[in-house]
């Protein structure tokens, strides 16, 4: 296990790599004109996958980084509703909506805080456009155990979904409590069996390590629990305190955080216990089966990573429909306003929702290969990233290659120039986004006093 002492040096801010350059390279400059020249240009042998932004929840989880507007009243849902419809009109004049959709997943927000008939009417409307589905589409929905009746999982179904996830974060009462969201083991259980009875067989639960209150020994009887529904996956997060970007958070006594060493030792302790149990750890976070797809990409050198973690559907280009969402191509990233007034508002002009974005130039390109590749796999083959770049590595990446002596000295990385191959040891996968960090050009220009993003452990 990591000595913290030794190693407090690598508890220190850094980007969680859903992209790279990161979110906060995303600028203005990238306009609406720039995205519809961009959908215009695409390859329409390329397949798509889509993502839908579903903001609403009821109530504020004090731990939750995301994207979320808190409402009880069922006209906000509808109106949402109907603008989404107002944007699939606007995209589908710029993207061939005949391309195969090879993915689909609902985020939120509370997807399952939308009723059955909501629910329905948005499937219905994005099969209305989207009429090209793979058979094979991965088409998913984060779902609140709490938010979950029979009607809504039926239209689920009935549309095609496949794969749900399940939030959890942790099963002590005390946690709950303190990040504001009351979950019994019995409403997850019962949601679980509701998703198997309906013929959903890939099921992920989420759990996150760092909350207040958490320790070795209470996150061990929340992995037992959690091991007695079978998931198929898991998504175990290190829990991102960011007080400055998301006010809920300040509401957490940051005195009751666990320390750093505690959640090295609670992450060292999930990766073992999961692996006894038959799971394997998949990139950062996750953990699959071996019959799962998750573990089987990573057999086959197809796994990939974006804004939604970890996926097998590489090779299409991501659509973000609905307030805030983010897309992705080969060299572009986009997001739609943030504030739902300014997203009505370049709708109801007849415009795509475009807040910011970046094109990527060729160094982004070839460092975004390179990070994405060992966040995902834990190592990087060099040949392939030369033969595919023209580059020669060594040189290309001097001042990176410098930069992990620390981590090979620490045995943490291997660094092979011979065999030509980056290889990072089960201790340094706990410190994965510190060892990619040397490759990221933006965050070598920020001091580190200045980077404003979570710890890495």
């Amino acid at each position: 296990m990591i000595n913290f002492d030794q190693f407090s040096k690598y508890s220190k801010p850094g980007p969680r790599y859903t992209s790279y350059p990161t979110a906060p390279e995303f600028n203005e400059a990238f306009t609406q004109e720039s995205y519809v020249q961009i959908l215009k240009n695409q390859d329409k042998n390329r397949k798509l996958s889509l993502y839908f932004h579903l903001p609403f929840c009821r109530s504020a989880c004090y731990f939750c980084g995301c994207n979320v507007v808190f409402t009880s009243k069922e006209d906000k849902k509808d109106r949402y509703i109907d603008y989404l419809e107002k944007e699939l009109k606007i995209l589908s004049k710029h993207l061939d909506m005949s391309r195969e959709v090879l993915q689909m997943h609902f985020g939120g927000g509370t997807p399952t805080f939308f009723s059955a008939e909501q629910l329905q009417r948005i499937i219905a409307l994005i099969r209305s456009y989207f009429k090209n589905f793979s058979k094979e589409a991965e088409i998913s929905c984060e779902i609140d155990p709490r938010f979950l009746t029979q009607e809504q999982l039926d239209v689920l179904v009935k549309g095609g979904f496949n794969r749900i996830s399940y939030g959890v974060q942790d099963f002590n009462d005390e946690v709950q409590k303190a990040i504001h969201r009351i979950q019994p083991y019995e409403t997850t259980k019962r949601a679980v069996e509701m998703a198997r009875s309906a013929g959903i067989e890939s099921v992920n639960m989420d759990l996150i390590y760092g909350l207040p209150y958490q320790s070795l020994d209470t996150f061990k009887k929340t992995l037992e629990l959690a091991l007695t529904l079978q998931p198929s996956r898991f998504a175990v997060f290190n829990y991102a305190h960011v007080p400055w970007m998301k006010k809920t958070m300040r509401k957490i006594d940051e005195t009751t955080l666990p320390h750093p060493s505690e959640k090295l030792a609670i992450m060292k302790y999930t990766i073992d216990y999961l692996q006894s149990n038959g799971y394997q750890m998949i990139g950062m976070d996750h953990f699959a089966k071996p019959d799962d797809e998750l573990f089987l990409a990573i057999e086959k050198g197809e796994l990939h990573r974006n804004f939604q973690g970890y996926t097998t559907k590489g090779g299409a280009d991501l659509i973000g429909i609905g307030l805030t969402s983010i897309g992705e191509g080969i060299r572009h990233y986009v997001q739609n306003f943030k504030e739902m007034e300014a997203y009505e508002e370049a709708i109801d002009n007849g415009l795509l929702p475009v807040h910011r974005g970046l094109t990527l130039s060729d160094d982004d390109v070839l460092r975004k290969a390179v990070i994405m590749e060992m966040m995902s796999n834990f190592k990087l083959n060099i040949a392939n990233i030369e033969a595919t770049f023209e580059i020669d590595f060594f040189d290309y990446f001097a001042d990176a290659i410098q930069a992990l002596e620390p981590f090979v000295a620490e045995e943490l990385v291997q660094v092979d120039k011979e065999g030509k191959k980056i290889t990072v040891s089960t201790t340094g996968t706990l410190l994965i986004r510190n060892i990619v960090m040397p490759f990221d050009a933006y965050l070598q220009k920020i001091p580190e006093s200045k980077r404003r993003f979570s710890k890495t452990v």
